[in-house]
C-alpha cells in the first residue's frame, strides 16, 4: 500500500530522522494505526524522533505542507484519540523514553513522554516515592499518553488524576514552537496555566516532549475493606456516606451484581451479593487503624450484608486481583463491548446506577457497571453480540441514552479515557456554544493550521 505524502516532505523527514526514525513501510504504518478502541486507519508515515528539536522540526515540516500529525504513546487509549483517521504522520515517542531527573527533595521527576508508567514507578521505589496515576494499563502505557488523556485510576479518589500530578511541561505547538510552562514548584500564580490546559487535550493543542511530574511519598501501610450489599442502591448510598466523612479513602471501587457474578464464574472467591465496594486506606502505621475504622463505620448501613477487613498484603492482593480481572473477563459475557467511563457527582451515583439498570432492562442487554465510585466515575459496559444485528442496534441505541442520563444528572462524558472521536459528537450537548467557541479559539491559537490530531475532541 503506497503512502501519499508530498515528495519534498518525505525527503526532508527521511533526512532528518534516518531509516530508524522515519518509517513508510506498510508494517510500521499498520502497527501505528490503531489503539485499544479497536478502530483503525492507515497513516502515511511514522516518525520516531529522538529529541524535542526533532519533534519541532517534524511539526514545522508538516505544517508547511498542511499534513496532519497524530501523537502516539503506547496505543492503550480507548477513545480512538491516537487513530490517524486523516492519514498524515504519526509521531511515536517510543525513543524519547528517558527519566531525565529524579528530585526527591522537590518531590518531582523530569521525564520524556515515552517513559512507561510502570518503569517510572520502579525507578522511584528506592526514593520512597511514587507517581499517583495508576490506570489499568500502567505497566505498558506511557507518561505522555497518561497526560494527553488525563488518565486516572483507582488512586485518583485520594491523589487525583494526571492533571493533578503534573507541575510543568515542555511542548511543541502546532506552529512548531517549543514552549515551557510550569516547573519544579507546587505554587504558581504567574500567568496563564498552560500546563493544565495542555494536559487532557489529547494532542490537539501541542505535543508534550518533557514533563515535570509531582511525586507523593509511598505510604507506610495499607489495608482494605470488602463490603457486600443487598443491591446496587445500598452500595451507592454507602459511597455517598464514605465520601462525606473526613477520612478520604485511597481507593473506592464499585461493582454491580453482574460484575460479581462474572468474578464468581471465573473462579474468584467472592460471595454472592447485589453489589460490592472495595475500599482501601493508606497512611502511617499509627494512623491507619483509625482511618480504616472510620471507613468501616461509613460503610455500615441499610443493605450491608458483610464487611471484611484485609489488613495483610496477601489478603489485599486477593481483593485487588479480583478487580483487575474484571475487565478482561467481560468478553466471556459477549464478544461485543461498548465501554464508557462516565462521571456524575458522587451524590448522584445511586441515580446513575438505577438509571443504568433501567437501560439494561429496556434494551434487554447485559450492562456491567464498575469502577472508581469515589470520583463518581463508573465504567458502564454495554455487552452485545456483534454478529446479531438486532443486539448491535439495541447496543448502539442505548449509548446516547446513557449519555443523556449522565448529563441530566449533572455529570460529564469522560473521567479518564478522553473524548477522541468516540464521544466527540456529544461535546455540543455537554457544553454551550460560547464555551465551545472558547475551546476553538484556544485550539486556533496553539494550532493555527489545525494539523494536530484533526477531527478529535471538538465537534465539526
Amino acid at each position: 500500500m503506497t503512502h501519499a505524502l508530498p515528495a519534498a516532505l518525505d525527503a526532508e523527514l527521511s533526512t532528518l530522522l534516518g531509516p530508524e526514525g522515519w518509517r513508510t513501510d506498510d508494517a510500521a504504518r499498520r502497527a501505528h494505526g490503531e489503539d485499544d478502541s479497536r478502530q483503525w486507519a492507515m497513516p502515511d508515515a511514522v516518525a520516531i524522533p529522538r529529541d524535542r528539536e526533532q519533534v519541532a522540526a517534524i511539526v514545522r515540516a508538516c505544517r508547511a505542507h498542511r499534513v496532519p500529525i497524530v501523537a502516539r504513546g503506547a496505543g492503550t487509549g480507548t477513545a480512538a484519540a491516537a487513530v490517524p483517521f486523516a492519514g498524515g504522520v504519526v509521531v511515536s515517542f517510543a525513543r524519547m523514553d528517558r527519566i531525565v531527573d529524579i528530585r526527591p527533595g522537590d518531590r518531582c521527576a523530569v521525564v520524556e513522554p515515552g517513559v512507561l508508567n510502570g518503569d517510572l514507578q520502579q525507578a522511584l521505589q528506592p526514593h520512597g516515592l511514587f507517581w499517583p496515576p495508576d490506570p489499568s494499563s500502567a505497566e505498558r502505557c506511557t507518561i505522555g499518553g497518561n497526560l494527553a488523556c488525563n488518565a486516572g485510576g483507582p488512586r485518583a479518589v485520594k491523589y487525583g488524576a494526571s492533571r493533578d500530578n503534573v507541575l510543568g511541561l515542555v511542548a511543541v505547538t502546532g506552529s512548531g514552537q517549543i514552549i515551557r510552562c510550569g516547573g519544579p514548584w507546587t505554587k504558581d500564580a504567574t500567568g496563564y496555566d498552560l500546563t493544565h490546559l495542555i494536559v487532557g487535550s489529547e494532542g490537539t493543542l501541542a505535543l508534550i516532549v518533557e514533563a515535570t511530574v509531582r511525586l507523593a511519598p509511598r505510604p507506610q501501610a495499607q489495608a482494605g475493606l470488602r463490603a457486600l450489599y443487598r443491591d446496587a442502591a445500598a452500595a451507592a448510598a454507602a459511597v455517598s456516606r464514605l465520601m462525606r466523612q473526613p477520612q478520604v479513602p485511597a481507593m473506592l471501587e464499585f461493582m454491580d451484581a453482574r460484575a460479581i457474578a462474572l468474578l464468581r464464574r471465573n473462579g474468584s472467591d467472592v460471595p454472592e451479593a447485589g453489589a460490592m465496594l472495595l475500599v482501601e486506606a493508606d497512611g502511617d502505621h499509627e494512623s491507619l487503624p483509625y482511618v480504616l475504622q472510620a471507613l468501616a463505620d461509613a460503610a455500615e448501613g441499610e443493605g450491608l450484608l458483610a464487611l471484611d477487613v484485609a489488613a495483610d498484603g496477601a489478603a489485599r492482593d486477593r481483593l485487588w486481583a479480583a478487580r483487575r480481572a474484571l475487565s478482561p473477563a467481560l468478553r466471556s459475557i459477549a464478544p461485543g463491548k461498548i465501554n464508557e467511563d462516565v462521571v456524575v457527582p458522587v451524590s448522584r451515583i445511586p441515580d446513575l446506577v438505577a438509571g443504568v439498570e433501567a437501560l439494561s432492562a429496556a434494551s434487554a442487554l447485559p450492562i456491567v457497571s464498575f469502577g472508581h465510585a469515589g470520583n463518581g466515575n463508573l465504567h458502564v459496559n454495554i455487552m452485545y453480540h456483534p454478529d446479531d444485528a438486532a443486539e448491535t442496534a439495541r447496543a448502539q441505541a442505548t449509548l446516547p441514552r446513557l449519555f443523556e442520563l449522565v448529563l441530566a444528572l449533572g455529570g460529564t462524558l469522560s473521567g479518564e479515557h478522553g473524548i477522541g472521536v468516540a464521544k466527540r459528537d456529544w461535546m455540543a450537548r455537554a457544553f454551550d456554544p460560547p464555551t465551545l467557541a472558547a475551546m476553538r479559539a484556544v485550539k486556533a491559537a496553539l494550532d493555527p493550521d489545525g494539523i494536530l490530531n484533526p477531527g478529535k475532541v471538538l465537534p465539526p
